[in-house]
């Protein structure tokens, strides 16, 4: 599982030398960790995690998500309520969120959900980066 998911990770141009320079171990080791013939120490897969900026629960398997600061279902709704919101404020009719005496045809409306949601999103997973406390992280910074 560790060396599907280092494989998989470093498939953006780098090389296994490049890996194993910035984690401060041989290329023949870090071979070794992809190919599953070796696992890193403690240590070792820590930095990994930091390299990839992955959690570790992410490199061993045990979560599907790479990012301990990723969206969770509750979050994804809670963003798509807010958005619901937003757009039905824009309706002469709907709350009072962005009153205005222009109309926004259905697909301006789609356009500005879509740009706002990944607003909100990438908001969201700043913020649960920066704020979510050390140990609960799969990964240090």
């Amino acid at each position: 599982m560790l060396g599907d998911r280092l494989k998989k990770l470093r498939g953006d141009g780098r090389t296994q030398e490049d890996v194993a320079k910035a984690i401060g171990v041989s290329r023949a080791a870090y071979s070794h960790f992809e190919n599953n013939r070796n696992e890193p120490d403690n240590d070792t897969l820590k930095k990994l995690a930091q390299y990839y900026d992955v959690s570790i629960d992410y490199l061993l398997g045990k979560s599907d998500k790479p990012h301990y600061y990723s969206l969770t279902k509750k979050d994804t709704r809670a963003i798509d309520q807010k958005i619901k919101d937003i757009i039905d404020g824009l309706d002469p009719d709907g709350p009072d969120f962005f009153k205005n005496d222009a109309e926004l045809s259905d697909e301006d409306k789609r356009l500005l959900a879509v740009s706002l949601r990944q607003s909100y999103a990438l908001a969201q997973e700043l913020a649960k980066k920066k704020y979510t406390p050390k140990k609960y992280r799969g990964s240090e910074e």
